[in-house]
C-alpha cells in the first residue's frame, strides 16, 4: 500500500518543483549579440520538437499532456527558459513510461497525469498558455 502512494506522491512533488521553478527572462540590448540570439531558436525548436513528438507514453491522458505542453514551451516560454521546461518533460516522459510499464502503477497513473496537467495549466499561464 505504501509504495502505491508514495511513486505518485513523487511524481507529483517533482511536478510542483518543476512548475515552481520558472526563472526570470532578461533582455540582453547588445546589437552584436541580437543575430545570434535570432538563428538559435529558429533551429532548436525544430529539431527538439521533431524528436520528442514520436515518444508516447501509451496512457492518453499522459500523451495529451505532453502534446499540450511541449507545443505551449515551444511556442511561448523564452528561449532562455526553454531547457528547463524541456528537461522537465523529459523525466515526467521518463518516469512515466517507467511507471506505465508496471501494472501495479499504470492504473494510477491517468490521475497523476490530469494532476501534472491542472498544475501546469495554472503555472503556465504566466506564459500566456491556454489549454
Amino acid at each position: 500500500m505504501n509504495k502505491k502512494i508514495l511513486i505518485p506522491m513523487c511524481i507529483v512533488i517533482g511536478l510542483l518543483l518543476v512548475a515552481c521553478g520558472k526563472t526570470e527572462v532578461s533582455v540582453d540590448t547588445n546589437k552584436s549579440a541580437s543575430p545570434e540570439v535570432k538563428s538559435a531558436p529558429a533551429s532548436t525548436p525544430a529539431t527538439t520538437t521533431t524528436a520528442s513528438t514520436g515518444e508516447k507514453i501509451g496512457i492518453a491522458d499522459c500523451d495529451d499532456f505532453i502534446a499540450k505542453y511541449e507545443a505551449c514551451v515551444t511556442d511561448k516560454v523564452p528561449e532562455v527558459a526553454r531547457a528547463q521546461y524541456k528537461a522537465g518533460v523529459e523525466q515526467w516522459r521518463t518516469s512515466w513510461r517507467q511507471l506505465a510499464a508496471n501494472p501495479q502503477t499504470k492504473a494510477t497513473l491517468a490521475g497523476v497525469c490530469k494532476q501534472a496537467f491542472e498544475t501546469a495549466r495554472t503555472s503556465m499561464k504566466s506564459y500566456n498558455c491556454t489549454w
